[in-house]
């Protein structure tokens, strides 16, 4: 068996060889699809290949992965802690990815399936969308405030708001600013509706997606989000594990004798998801259940930052136990889920029932009735969870440090 280390680049790959404990350089390849191709032809079936994450290892593993036993993705931060050098070039990298995977200490990145790639490309595109509209309302509001305007009293980039906008005594060249950028948010806008279209279609026919929107708070966005940084969850053998991955636990320094000291969250994982989770749980923090209870405490021991990001934290362990267990959320409102399954359906282009009766479950929703009762079943159980926490504290009066323990999905 051979060793076949690539030091990926944006147009080339060094190439190293290790074969019967002996390493060599195998000079370089060029990263275009005919000559990788020619270049997979080449190796042997037996043959294992190691080469570290970069934007383009997707692709470079789905070509070599039929004409080898296995391909390795390295995690190149993790890489470069473990293999520090005062030296480092091309050549050298190559080499040490070959010896770490050799010697078994090489930190592994997950492959994700064609699935979860997809679901990743869509909700990348739909940050980027997201992220560029914001620039652009910033620049608005930028040169509003430069001339002294006071703000909108109402929606800004709504048609009454753009006519207001159009309407301000400003210079022609700030005038023409403003207007250039209006313009593009509504380019940016459909764009970003047809997106939604297809993400919409999307997710209607994923049941996993339907199960985490039986969690108040999450949409398809979120679902999609977060499963879409999970992939396979059985890679992950403990909710801690998950955590972890979001990036949602705390930091640990320990040095002596001294205690070990926690600190804020490690942010080491996937961002994108990990935002998605604090905007549920700052949705989350207004409608009754155990979790807005949850986010009430910490809100009043911590603050609300602090106390959004632990009812995130909490999210992340809930949504283990729902996707390893094939499991929905306990405490979920059938009228209010199937209202978000008919908002999916319209904005996958579904036809609409106005002008007529609304039918179908969704229509329940509609019954001011069927929504209290189901705010008052769940309000019930905030307020069991109130009680069971005054109970513990009473019983353990040292504290809460058992705090992760608590709203379990069983």
């Amino acid at each position: 068996m051979r060793i076949i280390a690539l030091d990926v680049h944006r147009s080339f790959a060094q190439m190293a060889i290790l074969e019967k404990g002996v390493i060599r350089d195998a000079g370089k390849i060029e990263l275009e699809r005919s000559r990788l191709l020619h270049f997979a032809k080449t190796l042997r079936p037996n043959d294992e290949v190691v080469l570290e994450a970069t934007g383009n290892t997707s692709a470079i593993v789905r070509l070599l992965s039929p004409f080898v036993a296995r391909v390795v993705i390295a995690n190149p931060n993790l890489v470069r802690v473990i293999a520090w050098a005062k030296v480092k070039t091309n050549k050298i990298d190559a080499r040490v990815l070959a010896k770490l995977h050799a010697s078994g200490f090489l930190p592994e990145v997950w492959m994700p399936d064609e699935e979860t790639e997809a679901r990743r490309c869509v909700t990348a595109e739909r940050t980027q969308l997201v992220a560029q509209m914001t620039r652009l309302k910033n620049r608005i509001h930028s040169v509003l405030h430069a001339h002294l305007i006071p703000p909108y009293q109402g929606s800004l980039f709504s048609k009454r708001g753009r006519a207001w906008l159009e309407a301000l005594p400003l210079a022609e060249d700030q005038r023409r600013v403003i207007l250039r950028h209006a313009g593009e948010l509504d380019r940016l806008g459909a764009e970003l509706a047809e997106l939604d279209k297809s993400l919409a279609q999307k997710a209607l026919d994923d049941p996993q997606v339907r199960r985490l929107m039986t969690i108040t708070g999450v949409n398809a966005t979120v679902a999609m989000s977060v499963l879409a940084a999970i992939g396979d969850i059985t890679r992950f053998s403990s909710p801690q594990k998950l955590v972890s991955y979001f990036g949602l636990n705390p930091k640990v320094r320990q040095s002596g004798d001294k205690p070990a000291y926690h600190g804020r969250i490690s942010k080491q994982g996937r961002a994108h998801a990990r935002s998605m989770l604090v905007e549920a749980a700052w949705v989350i923090s207004g409608v009754p259940g155990p979790l807005r209870a949850f986010f009430i405490r910490i809100r009043n021991k911590r603050g609300k930052s602090v106390a959004a990001v632990a009812t995130a934290r909490k999210l992340a362990v809930i949504v283990w136990h729902m996707l390893s267990k094939d499991e929905d959320y306990t405490w979920s409102r059938p009228a209010l889920l199937q209202w978000k399954l008919r908002y999916l359906e319209l904005a996958a282009g579904y036809p609409s029932h106005r002008g007529g009766r609304q039918k179908g479950p969704a229509a329940a929703y509609g019954n001011k009735a069927v929504r209290e009762a189901e705010r008052e079943m769940v309000g019930q159980a905030e307020e069991a969870y109130r009680r069971f926490v005054a109970s513990w504290k009473q019983r353990s009066p040292t504290g809460c440090s058992g705090a992760a323990n608590e709203v379990r999905q069983s």
